[in-house]
C-alpha cells in the first residue's frame, strides 16, 4: 500500500448527511483494505456517526457544510477529522443535562481510547474547528472463515 492515502468529502449540514458520511468513510476504508464487517470498521462507523451528528446538531445552522477527511500514514495510523465552520468547541455537559443528549464526545473519547487512539480538537484558520481521532491502522492479513481457519 502507499505511504500516504487521503480522501475527503464535504456534505451539507443536514441530518441525512450523517449516514452519507458513514457510508463514505466505510467505503473508502474498504478500498484501503479494511473490511466493513470487522470490529475496527464498526468502531469507526460509530465514531464517524457521532462526529458528523455533532457537526450537524451543534453548529446551530451557522455551518452550512462539514467536511470529513481521512488520512492513512504508512499503514500505521488512520486519522479521521470532521471540520465545520462554527467556532464553538465541543464541551462535556453536566450529568443532569445528559439525559437525552450530550454524550457524543464521551462516546468518541471512550471508543478512541479503547482502541489505542487519541482525540484532538483544533481551531481552523477560517474560525471553525476540526475534531479528529487517530487510531492505529490494523487490517486483517487474511480473511477468516466461520470455522476460525484462515482461508487459503
Amino acid at each position: 500500500m502507499a505511504d500516504h492515502l487521503e480522501a475527503s468529502v464535504t456534505l451539507p449540514s443536514d441530518p441525512a448527511s450523517v449516514s452519507a458520511a458513514r457510508a463514505y468513510v466505510l467505503s473508502t476504508l474498504a478500498e484501503w483494505g479494511l473490511p466493513a464487517d470487522t470490529e475496527a470498521a464498526e468502531t469507526i462507523r460509530l465514531i464517524v456517526s457521532e462526529l458528523a451528528t455533532n457537526a450537524v446538531q451543534h453548529t446551530f445552522g451557522q455551518s452550512p457544510t462539514f467536511t470529513v477527511d481521512l488520512h492513512l500514514d504508512r499503514d500505521e495510523h488512520l486519522r479521521i477529522g470532521v471540520t465545520d465552520s462554527h467556532p464553538r468547541f465541543p464541551k462535556r455537559l453536566p450529568a443532569a443535562v445528559q439525559q437525552d443528549n450530550g454524550r457524543g464526545m464521551v462516546i468518541i473519547r471512550w471508543l478512541t481510547a479503547e482502541h489505542g487512539g487519541k482525540l484532538r480538537v483544533r481551531p481552523t484558520r477560517e474560525g471553525g474547528k476540526t475534531v479528529s481521532i487517530e487510531l492505529p491502522w490494523t487490517v486483517p492479513a487474511e480473511p477468516v472463515s466461520a470455522a476460525g481457519q484462515q482461508e487459503p
